[in-house]
């Protein structure tokens, strides 16, 4: 048995200052559960950043071109981490894609088992999941350390991401098995 990754997927300023466009209503409770969950997978965590792309090929300049505001350099305070996250034990990756999928695989290998947190449960986390679980990996994807942009939304994407036994299971932390002891 491997012992699972916890990755939290772009916890970062933009995503939950209320006053964003972008703010997730749900990133308080979200964020609790995901700082309890660090001391489990210490050595064993990723944690992304969204950052907007430099090349913007076909939907990606009218994506940018919709949320100007969100339109800055990879360094401008927006993409910071949130501070209860800022030197945690983890690796950071940072991708220009919904999905972070692509970045995750060099650092968590091909076939890994992931524990997914983080926001958007709507965007980020569900456009991760699904590549991730073609790929080959295991997912639980802990539906109270998510935050979709809204509780509907939230909740229309653990429904679809609950489509996906046995390679995606959806659990709140209470529900999540022991953690695997180091090797």
């Amino acid at each position: 048995m491997t012992r699972p990754w916890l990755v939290v997927i772009d916890p970062q300023r933009i995503f939950a200052d209320p006053a964003s466009d972008w703010g997730s209503p749900m990133w308080p409770d979200a964020a609790a559960v995901i700082v309890d969950l660090l001391p489990r997978y210490a050595g064993r965590t990723v944690v992304t950043r969204w950052v907007p792309p430099r090349r913007r090929p076909g939907s990606w300049e009218a994506y940018m071109a919709a949320w100007p505001f969100a339109d800055r350099p990879p360094t401008d305070p927006a993409f910071a981490l949130v501070d209860a996250l800022v030197g945690v034990d983890a690796v950071v990756v940072d991708a220009p894609t919904f999905g972070k999928w692509d970045a995750l695989r060099p650092v968590v290998g091909e076939t890994p088992e992931l524990v997914l947190t983080g926001v958007a449960t709507d965007c980020c986390v569900i456009s991760t999941a699904l590549p991730a679980a073609d790929a080959g990996a295991t997912l639980t994807v802990l539906a109270d350390a998510c935050a979709g942009s809204t509780p509907e939304n939230h909740a229309a994407a653990l429904q679809v991401l609950g489509l996906y036994p046995p390679q995606i299971t959806v659990c709140t932390s209470d529900e999540l098995p022991p953690a695997v002891p180091p090797e």
